[in-house]
């Protein structure tokens, strides 16, 4: 059964700005396999993000270092811990399912939250 669906879209030159302008925000949205990632792969794992909190549906308090992206020999993976699992939990989410892509400066991921 679905959960939830979350699509998100990153323009990748204005997020990579972003970073430059705003010290201290790459260590809070990234765990630290995914900070020394270029900028267009920080994008599409930002959106990854941002996808997950839309399946849960944007809950308050979700901490961006309990939702990260991981990699298996199928591709890119959603992980979560505490906040973001705990309202996986509470959901039924069983499952995630994980689709990203870049393309003329934009990156987009979409995920389904299956229970």
């Amino acid at each position: 059964m679905i959960i939830g669906i979350g699509v998100d879209v990153v323009d990748v030159e204005r997020f990579g700005r972003q970073l430059e302008r705003t010290p201290g925000l790459r260590e809070r949205l990234f765990v630290p396999a995914e900070r020394t990632l270029n900028t267009r792969s920080l994008a599409a794992r930002f959106a990854a993000k941002e996808a997950v909190a839309k399946t849960l549906g944007a809950p308050a308090g979700m901490n961006w270092q309990d939702c990260w992206i991981g990699l298996d020999e199928h591709g890119p993976t959603v992980q979560v811990k505490d906040t973001v699992a705990a309202v996986a939990a509470a959901k039924g989410v069983k499952r995630w399912h994980l689709s990203m892509s870049h393309d003329g400066g934009i990156s987009t991921a979409m995920v389904i939250a299956e229970g």
